[in-house]
């Protein structure tokens, strides 16, 4: 398999090396994806196993994507600083105990707070993850590593809520935590054998106080989007707590700004945005992943409410998404590394927006294989957008800056997906003022128009990109 040939003149690991590191990784990467999707179709029956009420159940979800998010840019940082590896070990370390920690749980608690140490030792290995395939893989082979990692991404996706409804339909909840404990271990040991310990930037201190505004930057941020995403959006209170909570991410983030201006050894170096392609395809992904985050919270509407589809059978007619994109992302990446990735990425953002039009003008009866096909043409625009677009923002800085680059990354995915989904929410609450199934039907129409907006502005951002790199 030419992924692990070696070539004269190749940088990184040896092919064997190379394969044992790119299976620790995307282990971790499997259990993350596994485990965000599991847990959220669990929280009724987690809330009725425990006894609690469904607004403290929600923080079984919201404890793990709000640590996640906060130490993001913390751990890409620090993995700069004292190396790939030991992060690496440590976030991996960390997940699979705190899994274990969960399905032990006696008590809602206990088991906000394991979600919460399963966010800090996510957000470790996501963060870098990109960063340690680039390091130990071979520039030519860049984009077909991406795309192999997006492949896995999307299948994770499309099985997951299958094997948690098989599990959950035939052993508890506590199953949902206890699978990663062994895959975890895996990982573990082949981490600990391959990933090379070689810190990238030794010597530099850790920005401490950057660290801390982050975290409360974006910490607040994500506490915002999901009190607009609560189902009382709505309401005086709720609005009031998002005028804080916004407040403070934006407090936060100017102060945060501020500092990596003035700093002399900086968390996140303001010279990596200097780069017009690294910017911009960032800016690029953070209007995808928006559209993205739409897209998959409106659907579920349009399916069980208006065409009045089981749940079942609603994530049966998501399922060709993520098959869309791990049918085209493995070649999608191929050709980056041969060809522009601005150019293979624009291409698929035009496709992207093509599927999303096509779901925004589903008629009233809409046949399961028009719904499908649809479905599918969104999942190929996408494929063909996201590897390509990834290779973009990391190759376009230099090797030593992998981390931080890895780091945005992910912040600008969670971010993009969290706003998407609290877009749709405020709508529903401003245009459904009952359980009418006409206003459900133009709310839903709305936000996908909406979707389909962003897809727009992604497309004039990448297009500005091939002008620069022209």
């Amino acid at each position: 398999m030419e992924l692990f040939s070696d070539k004269p003149g190749d940088e990184g690991l040896p092919g064997r090396e190379r394969g044992l590191v790119m299976a620790a990784v995307m282990t971790s990467t499997l259990m993350a994806v596994f485990d965000g999707t599991m847990v959220n179709i669990a929280l009724p029956q987690m809330a009725q196993a425990l006894n609690v009420a469904s607004p403290l159940a929600v923080w079984f979800a919201n404890g793990y994507l709000l640590s996640a998010a906060m130490t993001l840019l913390i751990f890409a940082a620090l993995a700069t600083r004292i190396g790939f590896r030991p992060v690496f070990i440590f976030g991996l370390s960390l997940f699979t105990l705190a899994s274990l920690g969960c399905a032990l749980s006696p008590d809602a608690n206990i088991l906000i707070g394991m979600r919460i140490l399963q966010g800090i030792g996510g957000a470790a290995t996501l963060s870098i993850a990109p960063a340690i395939l680039r390091s130990v893989f071979p520039g030519r082979l860049l984009g077909r590593i991406l795309g192999l990692n997006a492949l896995l991404i999307a299948s994770s996706t499309a099985v997951a809520p299958v094997l948690g409804g098989l599990l959950l339909s035939t052993l508890s909840w506590q199953w949902l935590f206890a699978i990663n404990v062994v895959p975890g271990l895996l990982a573990l040991m082949l981490g600990l054998k391959a990933i090379p310990h070689k810190p990238v930037l030794s010597g530099q201190t850790f920005d401490l106080r950057g660290a801390l505004l982050s975290a409360t930057m974006l910490g607040a941020a994500i506490m915002a989007t999901n009190s607009f995403a609560s189902p009382h959006a709505a309401s005086h209170a709720i609005s009031a707590s998002v005028i804080n909570w916004f407040g403070l991410a934006l407090i936060s983030g100017i102060a945060f700004i501020l500092h990596i201006r003035q700093a002399d050894k900086p968390l996140l170096p303001p010279a990596i945005f200097h780069s017009g392609r690294f910017s911009l395809a960032a800016l690029t992904s953070l209007a995808c992943f928006i559209s993205q985050g739409v897209t998959f919270v409106a659907l579920p509407f349009l399916f069980q409410r208006v065409y009045g589809y089981s749940a079942f059978t609603s994530a049966l007619l998501f399922t060709p998404w993520p098959v869309g994109i791990a049918l085209v992302a493995p070649w999608a990446g191929k050709l980056a590394d041969k060809y522009s990735p601005s150019i293979i990425s624009t291409a698929g953002l035009l496709f992207f927006v093509i599927g999303l039009m096509l779901l925004a003008t589903l008629p009233a009866t809409a046949a399961h294989w028009d719904i499908g096909l649809r479905s599918l043409i969104c999942g190929m625009g996408f494929g063909c957008f996201q590897s390509p677009n990834n290779r973009e923002m990391l190759s376009s800085v230099v090797r030593e800056w992998s981390g931080y680059a890895s780091g945005v990354l992910a912040v600008v995915r969670t971010f993009g997906q969290c706003l998407g989904a609290a877009l749709v929410s405020v709508l529903l609450a401003v245009m459904v003022s009952a359980n009418s199934v006409v206003e459900q039907d133009q709310a839903v129409r709305v936000c996908l128009w909406l979707a389909v907006a962003a897809s727009g502005c992604a497309i004039v951002l990448s297009l500005s990109r091939l002008r620069r790199n022209k």
